[in-house]
């Protein structure tokens, strides 16, 4: 399948590597054909949507190839029984694990915001992992244990780590190589560095236990070996 990396196809599943700068279904008027019409349009079939990424989000997506898949896969995703792991380039460095247990209410213009004491927010909780630590930025592991809207990059920004770039919650300009340590003027990151790098589920209704692994895009890659060679 060209222009997208099939990581698994077969059993009723196709599972890809998404590319940042993609929605997954079709937007209100927002440019490029959305990763399932791209997908239904090279396979000639139907794919149905288990679970969703951001469009600025690289990382393992799911699609299922038919609706007993489809229904048993989506449970499990509203049911926390698929484990997931992302990869995010974050602010400052990031010492030691931590849980992030704060709850998400609605904000202003599509954003998410922790619940101030006294508001009704929806429980949320995030552990968050360093990696590699830099001079001024981490490279973290971040597992979240509940599925809210924007959850990581709110409970980044709550740690005081946001993304290195987050339009919504963080820095809008995008990253140069003289940014992260090097000399160019070319831009590295122009999108929130927030990869889905693992997805890992039981044994489900007609759905062997199975685990996938997506490798980092090439800007994220990029910057660690740009923060890897700047002076400590």
């Amino acid at each position: 399948m060209t222009g997208v990396r099939v990581l698994h196809e077969g059993a009723g599943l196709l599972v890809v590597a998404k590319p940042p700068g993609v929605l997954v279904i079709p937007g209100r008027g927002e440019g490029g054909p959305s990763l399932r019409e791209q997908l239904e349009e090279q396979l000639r079939r139907k794919v149905f949507v288990v679970h969703r990424l951001d469009r600025d989000t690289s990382g393992v997506l799911v699609f299922a190839l038919d609706a007993e898949r489809h229904r048993a896969l989506s449970q499990a995703f509203e049911s926390g029984k698929v484990k997931k792991r992302y990869r995010a380039l974050v602010e400052g460095r990031v010492d030691a694990p931590q849980l992030v247990d704060a709850a998400l209410v609605p904000g202003r213009k599509g954003r998410m915001r922790v619940a101030r004491p006294g508001e009704q927010g929806k429980p949320s909780r995030t552990r968050i992992r360093p990696v590699e630590t830099f001079a001024k930025a981490s490279l973290v592991e971040a597992e979240p244990l509940t599925g809210r809207t924007h959850q990581i990059r709110v409970h980044l920004l709550e740690l005081k780590h946001p993304l290195l770039v987050d339009h919504q919650y963080g820095r809008a300009e995008p990253l140069t190589e003289k940014d992260l340590g090097g000399s160019g003027d070319a831009v590295v990151l122009a999108r929130t560095p927030l990869h889905a790098a693992r997805l890992e589920w039981p044994a489900l209704s007609g759905v062997e236990a199975r685990a996938f692994e997506a490798p980092l895009p090439d800007d994220m890659a990029r910057a660690l070996e740009l923060l890897r060679q700047a002076p400590a």
